[in-house]
């Protein structure tokens, strides 16, 4: 079953307002929350880079002064790193850090774009998505858009090709045997407000074992960002 909610800036928004019920003040383009797996902390990006502060409220604590762009926060499963895309070296490449902070690892180092999406269960990978080796079926429209699905291990080394077909905004099942994704059908900005189209984003389930793919969402406009409940029976995801 698939669950629709509000956009999750609005969790931000909220936990950087006053823990006293004071009027709500936050800055202006807090983009990218994520909330750790105890729901204690909340990780974002703001102007290129990434801060982290307390759900209940308070002040936000700097994770990354880089002079280039950081953003995309994802949290281990184990609330311990933080992988994130930075584009340090000139494209965007995957980072993992300690998730109070300090000194980042360069994971990828592909001329691509690389975002990451999520950390395997046992914590051991990043997966991210990147345009890197189409399927010989595919080729023949090849686009930045389009992207295939990889891991790469969590201190670095060889990638691994998980999926050939555009699979963004990946959540695992607590088992691991399911992923929800985003797809990508074609070249919209998902920033477009109250898009209707047919290549706007769906929700799907990929299970691993039998490598078959089930749409579930069926709503007209973008659905992104979806995540598995702890029971691993429900998706969660937001619509714009």
């Amino acid at each position: 079953m698939i669950k629709l909610i509000l956009t999750e800036l609005c969790t931000l928004m909220l936990a950087l307002g006053s823990a006293n019920g004071q009027e709500l003040q936050a800055p202006l383009w807090l983009r990218y929350p994520a909330i750790s797996p105890d729901g204690s902390t909340i990780v974002f990006a703001y102007k290129g880079n990434l801060y982290r502060v307390a759900t209940e409220g308070g002040q936000a604590q700097v994770l990354t002064t880089h002079a280039a762009h950081d953003y995309r926060p994802v949290w281990s499963h184990d609330g311990k790193k933080i992988a994130f895309a930075s584009d340090r070296y000139g494209n965007f490449d995957v980072f993992v850090m300690p998730a109070t902070g300090g000194q980042p690892t360069r994971l990828t180092h592909h001329s691509a774009n690389e975002y990451p999406c999520s950390f395997s269960i046992d914590n051991s990978q990043v997966l991210f998505t990147a345009h890197l080796q189409d399927a010989p079926q595919n080729i023949l429209f090849p686009s930045r858009w389009l992207t295939e699905l990889y891991a790469v291990p969590a201190t670095g080394g060889r990638t691994q090709q998980l999926l050939t077909t555009p699979a963004e905004w990946v959540s695992l099942s607590p088992n691991g045997q399911f992923m929800a994704y985003a797809d990508v059908k074609g070249m919209e900005d998902i920033w477009r407000k109250h898009h209707t189209s047919s290549i706007t984003h769906d929700v799907w389930i990929y299970n691993t074992q039998t490598g078959k793919h089930q749409k579930l969402s069926q709503f007209e406009g973008e659905d992104l960002n979806p995540v598995f409940a702890p029971d691993g029976q429900n998706v969660y995801a937001t619509d714009r």
